[in-house]
């Protein structure tokens, strides 16, 4: 059963009798592991009715390009193929996911949404609620411990998020297990978004096509493939390898986390399952970390601005505006890599053409950015649109965070100085000390190279 604390209701209709229970499927795009789905199965054996699922494509998503289409749509390909041979169909609509639910649910008994914490998740469930006419409930399965059950309140950081979330794990740390539908729903009629050829499918989707696809295979198999890659052949390794950009010893599962192609919770007792040294540490970016960002989107409305930094460090840094800075670059020459410093080129280059930067690169970048811009305020907005314009799990609480993360957000003050004021700096020199960041730049500039061929 679905635990009851990841359940809460949008409105205060009534369930009704009618055809189907529905599940409106958006931020947990997959048919295995999902609590909102699950629960959307025991509604309908209840009631003796099939389960319906409807996502919905709009063409505007704020910041998405064709490089997050191409991936949502390969993963949600699987998903729709993988529901069928459970009896379930799946309704794809080309409509804004609020209109596209709302025109479902008139034939619905009530209606199941997966959560999701930022402005335009939030909005879109606040209107279905508003214009649906049965009970909408919303069930929390892209995070291990919901929200507000991890803390009331923001946090200011790890420190202080950490022992609450973690008292509450041996409430949520459980096995999820899957039922099967009495009724299908395969035969029943509705018009539907053809996505079985991706490609002809995105042809048809008015977006900006300005950054290209790129080679990660998407879906939940593809992620289950990584994960047992990277417990079989990195977990052990990772306290000591996690900050080295030349080794191969990230999990990659930040964008199929992005898009709900697997969960948090399927990962997290995957590695519990294991003896690995690395365990402690993988868990810790897993739970505190990644939970940490969406308790910041959750409770810090301002949470993609500037606004969003704790005082002492936005007044810091607005103090320090007028410092001089011996490098200053626009935002093309930003996007484009044209900086006098090889390793933050390479990490932009790596964004370009992967659609992922490694973690500790990200934060040299950031620091960088309002290192090299004429304001703090400016800097930020670089960052947050290079970010979410590139990065396969951009527009998402973990890149947020990391954002802010670069201008003092989840971090103490430090030793003044120019330009930073109190906020934590970084330096190439701090890269060497870490690993050897030429090798990095060597890294990259064989993938450019491949990228051309």
């Amino acid at each position: 059963m679905v635990e009851q604390k990841r359940l809460r209701r949008l409105n205060d209709r009534p369930p009704r009798k009618a055809l189907y229970v529905l599940y409106w499927m958006q931020a947990a795009q997959r048919a295995e592991y999902n609590h909102a789905l699950e629960y959307s199965i025991q509604r309908a054996n209840e009631l003796k009715k099939p389960v319906v699922v409807v996502f919905g494509i709009t063409d505007n998503y704020p910041q998405a390009n064709l490089r997050h289409y191409h991936f949502m749509l390969e993963g949600l390909r699987e998903t729709k193929d993988t529901l069928a041979k459970n009896g379930i169909r799946l309704v794809i609509k080309h409509r804004p996911p609020e209109l596209a639910v709302a025109e479902i649910a008139k034939r619905a008994c009530n209606v199941v949404v997966d959560a999701g914490h930022t402005r335009i998740q939030r909005k879109w469930r606040q209107y279905a609620a508003r214009h649906i006419d049965c009970i909408v409930e919303e069930v929390e399965t892209n995070l291990i411990v919901p929200v507000t059950q991890a803390s009331e309140k923001e946090n200011f950081s790890a420190a202080t998020f950490r022992p609450g979330i973690t008292a509450k794990l041996k409430d949520y740390l459980v096995k999820l297990r899957h039922t099967a539908p009495v009724r299908s729903s395969l035969k029943m009629d509705f018009d539907s978004f053809d996505i079985s050829d991706v490609n002809s499918a995105l042809a048809k989707l008015d977006i900006d096509r300005s950054v290209n696809a790129v080679g990660l295979p998407a879906g939940t198999t593809a992620a289950q493939k990584q994960l047992n890659i990277f417990i079989k052949n990195k977990l052990d390794k990772y306290p000591q390898l996690r900050n080295d950009p030349t080794k191969d010893a990230a999990s990659n599962m930040s964008a199929y986390l992005h898009f709900g192609q697997i969960s948090p919770l399927y990962i997290a007792l995957k590695v519990l399952d294991t003896v690995s040294g690395g365990r402690d540490a993988y868990l810790e970016e897993l739970i505190v970390r990644r939970e940490l960002s969406h308790n910041f989107v959750f409770f810090n409305r301002d949470y993609d601005t500037f606004a969003s930094l704790p005082s002492w460090a936005s007044n810091t840094l607005v103090l320090h505006t007028r410092d001089k800075r011996q490098y200053l670059y626009s935002l093309k020459e930003f996007e484009h890599a044209r900086t006098h410093d090889p390793y933050w080129n390479a990490a932009q280059k790596q964004m370009l053409i992967t659609g992922k930067m490694h973690g500790y690169m990200r934060m040299y970048w950031g620091k960088k950015i309002i290192e090299w811009s004429k304001s703090p305020q400016q800097a930020f907005k670089t960052a947050l649109y290079l970010n979410n314009k590139y990065e396969l799990d951009g527009r998402d609480p973990n890149g947020f965070a990391s954002v802010a993360w670069c201008f003092g957000k989840h971090d103490r003050a430090w030793g003044q100085r120019d330009i930073f004021g109190k906020v934590r700096y970084m330096s190439a020199g701090g890269l060497n000390r870490k690993f050897d960041p030429n090798k990095y730049v060597e890294k990259i500039a064989l993938l450019e190279n491949k990228a051309k061929i």
